[in-house]
């Protein structure tokens, strides 16, 4: 039985739509240019993965009639950054993003895979996405080292309205950077055909060190930083659908981006809450139009996702990967708390950030695994051998 559409809600979701997209696409665009895409395959992934969550959106919120909203991976976009290059370029990302999804399809089927990645202590799940985040969360620091006057002003602009509104910071200091980068004349003219995407088809290569480096890490901070409190964000709003389906969609969805750029697709958790929250309708029951109205917002955008990364490849990178780094300042400093705050876990998941974050890379395989490794035998020895 559908209920009667409810403006509040589209509105709210058409906001919703808006501030994930302008949030975090520019973190989304870098990821996949550094493994390697150029930019007409990054921005065909960044199409993909706006088709494929506006889809997600729009039917899992009729099936389910609750506000489901879907988003691409950001905290996985800030692993591929930090991974860069690996064997075979962006062939060998994209067979590492198809093994990524099957792995996500496998969690929703198979419960004890996604009671696994639940089972992965929080403090060490945590510590790796801090490690993940770290590199790019400096780069607002680097901007203003490198570029006073415009980083320096992107930085305020964030502070000033992240103290009153949160969502729009990073929304506001992108369009704050854009408009000094006109004044100044260093950015370039965005040809008009550039702004509508083109699918660009990429034939994946599969590797040992793919999979280790990117397709076990990738689904890990994606279970585990965006599905798992994707679920708890609904439940907190009184939304309690199964977990396993919808594991299972956003999995299905991650493998349909995929041979277009995509990396992966799954439940939203900060954009959820403003679809199931309050403001969307003080009717719970109509709530559910506001997953609908992002996810038509999302392939609105994305058939427009062209000229988003245009306007990444004619901006200055420093500037590009500042704004990128004030989206994740949030998340990174949830990660390092939540990583920090149980005493006996927390030698572990100082190893785990460390390795993470170094850079580490043994056998082509990056520092995320690593870094999960070495906290995990930490935690296992403190565990086996306890000390007085």
């Amino acid at each position: 039985m559908f209920h009667t559409i409810s403006l509040q809600a589209w509105a709210a979701g058409f906001l919703a739509g808006f501030v994930g997209f302008a949030s975090s696409f520019a973190i989304i665009v870098h990821g996949l240019h550094a493994v390697g895409a150029t930019d007409a395959e990054a921005a065909s992934g960044l199409m993909a993965l706006s088709l494929a969550m506006g889809l997600g959106g729009i039917l899992l919120s009729l099936k389910t009639h609750m506000p489901i909203s879907v988003a691409w991976s950001t905290p996985g976009a800030a692993l591929l950054v930090s991974t860069g290059m690996i064997e075979g370029g962006f062939a060998g990302a994209v067979g590492a993003f198809l093994i990524s999804g099957l792995f996500l399809v496998i969690a929703g089927l198979w419960k004890p895979l996604g009671q696994a990645i639940a089972s992965i202590p929080a403090s060490l799940a945590n510590a790796m996405l801090a490690g993940i985040l770290l590199h790019l969360c400096l780069a607002p620091v680097h901007a203003v080292a490198e570029k006073p006057l415009v980083g320096l002003a992107v930085v305020v602009t964030w502070v000033l309205v992240a103290h009153f509104k949160r969502v729009f910071a990073v929304p506001v200091a992108f369009l704050m950077m854009i408009l000094l980068i006109a004044i100044s004349g260093e950015g370039a003219a965005i040809p008009f055909d550039a702004i509508f995407t083109r699918p660009v088809l990429v034939m994946p290569t599969f590797s040992m060190a793919g999979v280790i480096s990117i397709a076990i890490p990738l689904f890990i901070v994606t279970m585990a930083s965006q599905n798992i409190p994707g679920i708890a964000v609904l439940a907190i709003h009184g939304f309690k659908p199964e977990p396993s389906p919808l594991f299972t969609i956003t999995g299905l969805l991650t493998l349909i981006s995929v041979p277009f750029g995509g990396h992966a697709v799954n439940l939203a958790a900060i954009t959820a809450a403003m679809c199931a929250g309050p403001d969307a309708n003080p009717d719970p029951a109509r709530r559910y139009w506001a997953g609908v109205s992002s996810g038509v917002l999302y392939i609105i955008l994305g058939l427009v996702a062209g000229g988003a990364t245009a306007l990444i490849s004619v901006s200055p990178p420093v500037l590009i990967e500042a704004v990128a780094g004030l989206a994740l300042v949030g998340a990174f400093g949830s990660s390092v708390h939540v990583a920090l705050a149980e005493p006996k876990d927390r030698d572990a998941a100082v190893i785990t950030f460390l390795v993470a974050a170094s850079g580490l890379s043994i056998f082509g395989v990056g520092g995320a695994f690593w870094g999960l490794l070495a906290g995990g035998f930490v935690l296992l020895l403190k565990r086996l051998v306890p000390f007085t």
